[in-house]
């Protein structure tokens, strides 16, 4: 009997830049890397009704949000949105973004200075701007405290095989 499997691989990419001007000339002060996160049931199954044409909002330019949160409870695969009470925020993609090549899919937000100036200890991409939306996954992992001028992007690439 031959077996099936297929691997889902996410990667987390935080970049940290001091302020605008830093943001700018591409000064980062530190950046890090997460690897791994928790796909939702809603996320799961969103992508299912979308391979089958069974309806559901794509995660297109327009509707994709990467979001952040202050939570530090556990990923559980019921969870529908980011955890925290109300330190979150969810920020559209850049321009280019998502886009895949090849078997990868990436996405790409920039939280600016005034945008998540609270501990980010959980990550979740969604196709809306609150928790009103599908989150695909969730990432729960200890980042640091955005202050608020800082300018901190967040780059999730997931990778299919």
């Amino acid at each position: 009997m031959v077996a099936e499997k297929a691997k889902w691989r996410a990667r987390w990419l935080i970049t940290r830049y001091r302020d605008q001007e830093d943001y700018e000339a591409g000064r980062s002060y530190s950046s890090s890397i997460v690897e791994q996160n928790l796909l939702l049931n809603e996320g799961i199954q969103l992508m299912l009704d979308l391979l089958i044409g069974a309806g559901g909002t794509a995660f297109t330019n327009a509707t994709s949000y990467l979001g952040v949160g202050d939570s530090s409870t556990a990923a559980a695969a019921t969870q529908t949105a980011l955890q925290a009470s109300t330190n979150k925020a969810y920020v559209g993609m850049e321009s280019t973004y998502p886009s895949r090549s090849n078997q990868t899919l990436s996405f790409r937000a920039i939280f600016d200075g005034d945008t998540g100036n609270f501990d980010w200890e959980e990550f979740t991409v969604a196709n809306s701007n609150s928790d009103a939306g599908v989150n695909l996954n969730r990432k729960v992992d200890s980042q640091g405290t955005k202050a608020a001028g800082q300018i901190w992007t967040l780059d999730l690439t997931v990778t299919i095989s």
